[in-house]
């Protein structure tokens, strides 16, 4: 079931996505991935989520552990210095996959937001394609992940600003859970959702990651956006 499910990344050099967080990467390019979203319970960041729409935002279900209500903030870089170009939006229905039923569950980790007020697309703030049904990632091909969690494995507060690191592609394994809730993005296109990391050795390069595959989710996906109508349509990656 989890080949079906999950994508289990390795790090490239020391670098790599840690327990909602990045590990060893480099400071992203400001507003270079403007469809980043910030989840934040209580004015701190939680987890990490991409815009598909002007009003869904597509992150982790188990990102509502111990973190309800969820606000979602929009054209960030540095979360420490509000700007003109920061949007917050608060969120009307979390839709958790029906098959995810628990927090501590590995399998179907994924969750729609619906926002409260449509965001206000601008250079700092767009929308994320998405991938075909059942569309495979090609072989070798070149995939990062981007957040503001955990810096190593001995930082409790996270990075203030927008990290990013290159990974590559692995097969399946066992790992622990942790959070994330932002996207692996590949070639330029999204292709899964941050599930969980072996989080006792986040910041080993040896240890796998794991990710939604958000192919094999449009389905679901795509019942969800049709029940709240086609105010936008989603800007489907070819």
């Amino acid at each position: 079931m989890y080949l079906n499910l999950l994508v289990l990344l390795q790090l490239l050099s020391s670098a790599g996505a840690s327990e909602s967080g990045i590990v060893g990467g480099k400071i992203a390019k400001p507003h270079s991935r403007p469809y980043m979203v910030s989840l934040q319970h209580r004015g701190y960041h939680v987890c990490g989520g991409m815009l598909i729409r002007d009003d869904f935002v597509l992150t982790s279900a188990h990102c509502l552990r111990n973190a309800y209500p969820l606000t979602v903030v929009l054209g960030a870089h540095d979360l420490k210095k509000w700007k003109k170009s920061c949007q917050k939006i608060q969120v009307s229905h979390y839709h958790r996959h029906p098959l995810h039923e628990n927090a501590t569950q590995i399998s179907y980790d994924v969750m729609l937001l619906k926002l409260r007020t449509t965001a206000r697309l601008t250079e700092y703030v767009k929308v994320i394609g998405l991938p075909k049904e059942d569309e495979h990632i090609p072989a070798s091909p070149k995939c990062s992940v981007a957040g503001w969690g955990k810096t190593n494995s001995n930082n409790n507060q996270g990075s203030g600003v927008l990290m990013e690191v290159a990974v590559t592609v692995e097969d399946v394994s066992e790992c622990k859970k942790g959070d994330s809730g932002g996207p692996l993005i590949c070639n330029n296109k999204a292709r899964g959702i941050v599930a969980f990391n072996y989080a006792e050795r986040c910041d080993d390069s040896r240890y796998p990651h794991v990710f939604m595959k958000i192919p094999f989710f449009m389905p679901w996906i795509k019942e969800v956006l049709h029940g709240y109508g086609a105010n936008m349509s989603l800007n489907k990656q070819e």
